[in-house]
């Protein structure tokens, strides 16, 4: 008798453990990187709701949204407005921004001058050489005076688009992971958010001069949380969006970054209207 009850027992947990599977909601999430906090507060707040977030991590920066309009992955959170839109045009994806994350200031560091003012005629400064990055920087230097750029320049324009350059500074283009590692040999390397703080420096008090977060030129930097068309108003994944805004997540944030980034959260009209801006 004890064996039957034991055999029934056994049945119904696993008629139970079946039924529980049935009601998870799993949402796969393409990032670039998963050590920071922000995304386990994500997960336990997704998790009260029966939602389980697994994230999936890529090395290379093009293959998440390749992953996302292949039904790989259901959102990708690593890239701002100008890079997704970009992409899009190039790839002809059909993708959607429903939410935003951070704001990670671009800055401008220096182990040899305490000002930006304090450049020298024939002094070199470092740049980031992919296409989006190189022109921010620029955009960066031209913000704090040092160079004036064409009309034209978009937010993909190159050295050659610089109109003027009254200390005759030498811009040098190199991969964005080398720009801490080049200090010693420059007078001033623009440095991305993420790559300073990788490799030890602070992003909000090291930089001598950084972006302007609450400036127009800003707004197409914004990082962004994206999904297929297809799926922009998903209730579950604007869920995601929700977490990731959450007072536990913003804490999370600053102090992985040590206030370094700025939590931007931004309405469906403000998405919608820095997404037209730049068709």
């Amino acid at each position: 008798m004890k064996r039957l009850l034991l055999l029934v027992l056994s049945a119904l947990l696993v008629l139970a453990a079946c039924g529980n599977k049935k009601d998870d909601k799993t949402i796969k999430i393409g990032v670039t990187g998963v050590d920071g906090k922000v995304w386990n507060v994500v997960k336990k707040k997704a998790a009260k709701d029966g939602i389980k977030v697994k994230l999936v991590e890529f090395q290379d920066y093009t293959a998440p949204n390749n992953a996302l309009s292949e039904g790989d992955i259901d959102l990708n959170a690593f890239q701002h407005f100008a890079f997704l839109d970009q992409f899009k045009k190039d790839h002809h994806l059909k993708l959607s921004v429903i939410g935003t994350t951070v704001f990670a200031p671009l800055g401008a560091y220096s182990n040899k001058i305490k000002d930006i003012k304090d450049l020298k005629k024939g002094d070199t400064i470092a740049i980031p050489n992919d296409v989006t990055n190189q022109a921010r920087a620029l955009r960066l230097l031209e913000s704090a005076g040092v160079i004036k750029l064409a009309d034209d320049f978009g937010l993909f324009g190159d050295p050659s688009k610089i109109t003027e350059n009254k200390l005759n500074l030498k811009i040098k283009a190199i991969d964005a992971q080398q720009t801490p590692r080049v200090l010693p040999d420059v007078a001033l390397s623009i440095i991305n958010n993420g790559v300073a703080g990788k490799a030890g420096l602070n992003p909000k008090d090291d930089p001598i001069y950084l972006e302007d977060p609450n400036s127009e030129a800003a707004k197409p930097y914004i990082n962004v949380i994206a999904a297929k068309t297809s799926q922009k108003d998903n209730k579950d994944y604007k869920k995601i969006v929700e977490y990731y805004h959450s007072a536990e997540a913003v804490k999370a944030i600053e102090k992985d970054s040590n206030d370094g980034e700025i939590v931007k959260k931004l309405s469906q009209k403000q998405i919608n209207d820095i997404e037209k801006s730049l068709k």
